[in-house]
């Protein structure tokens, strides 16, 4: 992750552009998605299983991921990535350990315990020292 985003970082300051190089991004990704999805032997699904599909589902993962990226891509150059990566993870972290414990998107319910709360602090607190200067 941290990688990609270098990279990608790096073309949105070349271009001038952090929106662009998201867009880059994810065309390249569509190409590469495309290709395994060529190879890769499962069967497309029905038409009727389509239609099931709520209408947000086939947009609201990539309206985030888009908005997401393109922040990084943006904050990077801006703030460093020893600095802006830390942070990114650790809000998908926190995000992760709140719809667990809600359960969104169907999944499983993982309760907040002591332990994932500690976990958090330890976290937020290393962000803390990795980002310190001295």
């Amino acid at each position: 992750m941290a990688l990609q985003a270098g990279f990608n970082a790096q073309l949105g300051t070349l271009l001038g552009n952090a929106q662009l190089a998201a867009v880059v991004a994810f065309f390249c990704s569509l190409f590469f998605a495309v290709i395994t999805l060529m190879y890769i032997n499962q069967p497309f699904p029905s038409f009727v299983t389509v239609k099931t599909v709520p209408i947000y589902l086939w947009f609201a993962g990539g309206l985030l991921s888009a908005v997401g990226i393109s922040l990084v891509y943006f904050l990077i150059p801006k703030m460093g990535m020893g600095v802006m990566m830390p942070y990114f993870l650790v809000g998908q972290l926190v995000m992760a350990v709140i719809a667990g414990h809600l359960g969104w998107f169907n999944m499983p319910i993982k309760p907040i315990t002591l332990h994932k709360i500690l976990g958090l602090i330890a976290l937020v607190i290393g962000i803390m020292l990795i980002n310190k200067e001295v």
